[in-house]
């Protein structure tokens, strides 16, 4: 197991036990996150924020893996996130919607490179549409 690795599985526990300090250290401090709902976060501060709020939002968010793959300075993993919506959610306008209080799972995959122990480029991608669906938000829309 690399470096990229243990890096990526430090950020997962981080997330899972919502360790705020870890998780910050985790990246670089200029660290770039790519998201598909909120576009580019650059800086640690940023990037924290970003899960600050997803915890905010749901938070009995967890996340499950499915695989687990590295090679060199990237690490990848593929899972599930799964967590009720009982907070405030921040959506990308910047407009704040109020709780639905409906579960989501949503599949995702995420490319971390990680240089001196940091991760300096992190791909998030998760179906942004099946995630509105399943909160309810898509007037109607069912997605399976």
């Amino acid at each position: 197991m690399g470096q990229a690795r243990d890096v990526m599985d430090r950020l997962t526990t981080a997330m899972a036990e919502k360790d705020k300090e870890t998780l910050g250290r985790c990246y670089a401090t200029d660290a770039v996150v790519h998201t598909p709902d909120q576009g580019e976060l650059h800086g640690r501060d940023a990037i924290t924020g970003y899960f600050f709020e997803l915890w905010d939002a749901m938070p009995d968010v967890r996340y499950e893996h499915l695989h687990k793959y590295d090679a060199g300075d990237v690490a990848i993993d593929e899972g599930t996130v799964a967590g009720t919506n009982t907070g405030p959610l921040v959506m990308p306008s910047g407009e704040t919607l109020q709780p639905t209080g409906q579960q989501v799972r949503i599949r995702t995959c995420d490319v971390a490179r990680v240089e001196d122990g940091e991760i300096t480029s992190h791909h998030m991608y998760f179906d942004q549409v099946e995630f509105l669906a399943q909160l309810g938000l898509m007037g109607g829309m069912a997605l399976h």
